[in-house]
């Protein structure tokens, strides 16, 4: 409030100044809400991003497992050079990778093959070496004979020239938590 000289009559009048106008209890929860969903949904798109971003380096991690089996497997025969199709899987002699000389022998005793399975066996690149630092990845290896004349029907092991390779790419976060298949890799080789 402001007092000032009457000319009238030498008095004093009071003279009301207006206001001004701040925000009301109202108004700034309003802004208060409006800003904090606006903080909120950019820390829900960073976490999406996360996420996202996590998956997408897993599936790049996994198709890069898959591609290494197939590589490494890719000019192999079907069945075993000297016995043929007598035995399917790895042959008495044929006790590591190393030694694998044709498609079947990934498939194991008929349960498929696991890279990475333990901390001392982990997933192996097309120099059928260990790949270091890739702890909770393994690759699961199964090969099945297929009819020749329709692929998608499984047929008995050594029965056919054409075989189906499936590498199944899982990863494991820690030794308590289930290992989640990540992603498949196949393919049909007609030798």
């Amino acid at each position: 409030m402001c007092l000032e000289r009457n000319n009238n009559n030498g008095g004093m009048r009071r003279r009301s100044h207006v206001r001004r106008r701040g925000f009301t209890l109202i108004e700034t929860a309003l802004a208060t809400v409006i800003v904090g969903v606006g903080v909120l949904s950019i820390v829900a798109a960073q976490q999406a991003f996360h996420k996202q971003n996590a998956w997408s380096s897993h599936a790049s991690i996994a198709a890069r497992l898959g591609n290494e089996i197939r590589e490494m497997t890719l000019n192999l025969p079907s069945h075993d050079p000297v016995t043929g199709t007598a035995e399917w899987g790895p042959e008495s002699n044929e006790l590591w990778v190393d030694d694998y000389d044709d498609l079947d022998d990934f498939d194991g005793n008929g349960q498929g093959m696991v890279f990475g399975a333990s901390l001392d066996n982990g997933p192996i690149n097309a120099q059928r070496e260990i790949i270091p630092n890739m702890e909770g990845w393994s690759q699961t290896i199964r090969v099945v004979n297929v009819d020749a004349y329709d692929i998608t029907a499984p047929v008995i092991d050594g029965s056919s020239e054409v075989v189906s390779v499936e590498v199944i790419i899982s990863f494991q976060k820690n030794e308590s938590s289930e290992a989640e298949e990540v992603t498949r890799v196949g393919w049909i080789s007609p030798k």
